[in-house]
């Protein structure tokens, strides 16, 4: 039996701004010492796979190539390309589609959504070969699994999922139930036959593609003559966005799960965590005797007195002391363009922040959208100083990698190389140039960075001009396939 996991990499996190960001999401904040994603590829990993997939915007391909290659150089990757987040059923749609073409109907699979932490793999695994079981002969063979996670709380930030009779063997699910109120979801509790709904799913190939024929056939026929159209390159598949987004914009749960006949749920009793909030990134943390977690602050740059329970990200361009005095149950959260201070119980209603950002200023704006350090496929960049008529940067260039041949209608650029050995081309003549060398790009001049050397290439870039934005760029030729 071949075991497929598909990582559902997506979702906007606006709940954990301003750490997760349009360009940066939450499947790549670091929580308990790693992204979220890499946390999701051990999960997709503890049956021994060889090949993975995971379903995310194709914006994020690079930084999740990256994040594969530290965590995962072992495994073999597949990226289902989103061009627009279009809900869970037509990207577990696709994700099938895309299994039954390279391993076959009888593939099973294993759905993991990327923003989840489980503090026990081996418990995990039995839950996996549980699952695997149910859907290997007799009359489960067809069946939808789910994963019901054993309720340590009267929760009313989940969904649940109704059993029979309580116990700790899969068995038939009655039905799946909405968010409830806190009364409800007590009754919940002490029945012993509900589960949180953790959303996750194990399947075989063959019987998903039957359960959205039956269930959802506008789904599996618009999925259908999407994929018919798309793309595979070096284990990337993309697709035509008017295909794609012609698609019905359903989650699975409701598209299949819920109307499906045959569907079976195994507790799990794993210690799971759906990290949407930054209270529950500020619980799955490490932490001191005083219930403190910090990330990004060297321990002898950390003063805290009187203090509790307090969750500090601190990322800052330059050395900095963080200090906290008489403060319990705040989560702080303090990066170069940004300082949020909040109250742990009050972290559902950070999105509010997001939503008033969106309608602000251009400043308000970017801050939702693009990290304080913005990965790119070539390496990073950061903001250090923005004043009107000039900004400056650090850029950095992994080994062997180069920029775009491009030009500017707006600014001119000036470079001076701190670390490594790069080839700067200005116009058609080429420059190579050391730590301490300087270039002047001049305005609408066509130029390109390539780093030349075995280390990493970083340089000071000073932009001069009457408009400074990112799209102020005219790319000529491009590594990436941007335009």
């Amino acid at each position: 039996m071949t075991l497929i996991p598909i990582i559902i990499s997506g979702g906007a996190g606006s709940r954990l701004w301003p750490v997760s960001r349009h360009a940066e999401p939450k499947p790549f904040m670091e929580v308990a010492g790693k992204p979220l994603l890499a946390h999701a590829v051990d999960r997709a990993l503890v049956e021994g796979a060889k090949d993975l997939i995971i379903v995310t915007n194709q914006d994020h391909l690079h930084l999740s190539q990256q994040l594969i290659a530290e965590y995962a150089p072992q495994v073999n990757a597949h990226f289902v390309l989103e061009p627009k987040g279009r809900n869970t059923a037509p990207a577990i749609a696709q994700a099938v589609h895309h299994v039954i073409d390279a391993f076959g109907e009888a593939a099973h699979c294993l759905v993991l959504p990327a923003d989840h932490i489980v503090t026990d793999l081996e418990a995990f695994k039995e839950a996996v070969a549980k699952a695997t079981a149910l859907s290997g002969a007799g009359d489960t063979q067809d069946a939808l699994v789910t994963f019901g996670v054993v309720p340590t709380a009267p929760d009313t930030g989940y969904g649940y999922i109704e059993v029979a009779e309580a116990g700790k063997q899969p068995a038939p699910v009655r039905q799946f139930v909405e968010k409830p109120d806190l009364p409800t979801a007590q009754e919940y509790l002490a029945s012993g036959r509900y589960f949180w709904n953790s959303g996750m799913f194990y399947f075989s190939a063959a019987a998903m593609a039957k359960a959205l024929k039956a269930h959802a056939a506008d789904v599996w026929s618009a999925s259908a003559d999407c994929f018919a159209t798309s793309t595979l390159e070096a284990g990337v598949r993309r697709f035509n966005e008017a295909a794609f987004l012609a698609q019905p914009d359903i989650s699975i749960d409701y598209a299949v799960f819920e109307p499906a006949e045959t569907v079976m749920t195994v507790p799990a009793g794993f210690g799971w965590s759906d990290v949407g909030t930054w209270d529950t990134v500020a619980a799955a943390q490490s932490k001191t005797a005083d219930g403190n977690s910090a990330i990004g602050v060297p321990e002898n740059r950390l003063m805290q007195i009187g203090t509790h329970n307090t969750h500090i990200e601190s990322f800052s361009q330059t050395e900095k002391m963080v200090a906290t005095l008489g403060v319990d149950n705040l989560v702080i959260i303090d990066l170069p363009d940004t300082l949020m201070v909040a109250n742990r119980a009050d972290s559902q209603q950070v999105k509010n922040f997001v939503d008033e950002l969106k309608s602000g200023d251009a400043f308000m704006q970017a801050t939702t959208q693009l990290p304080a350090v913005v990965s790119r496929p070539w390496g990073t960049y950061a903001t250090l100083k923005h004043e009107t008529g000039y900004q400056v940067k650090r850029i950095s260039v992994q080994p062997g990698q180069q920029l775009s041949l491009q030009y500017h209608h707006k600014r001119a650029e000036h470079w001076v190389v701190v670390q490594g050995l790069a080839l700067v081309q200005v116009g058609d003549e080429e420059l190579e140039t050391k730590p301490g060398e300087y270039r002047y790009i001049p305005l609408g001049e066509k130029h390109r960075l390539k780093n030349v050397g075995t280390d990493e290439l970083i340089l000071i870039e000073v932009q001069c001009g009457s408009y400074l934005g990112e799209d102020d760029i005219v790319r000529l030729e491009d590594n990436y396939g941007r335009s």
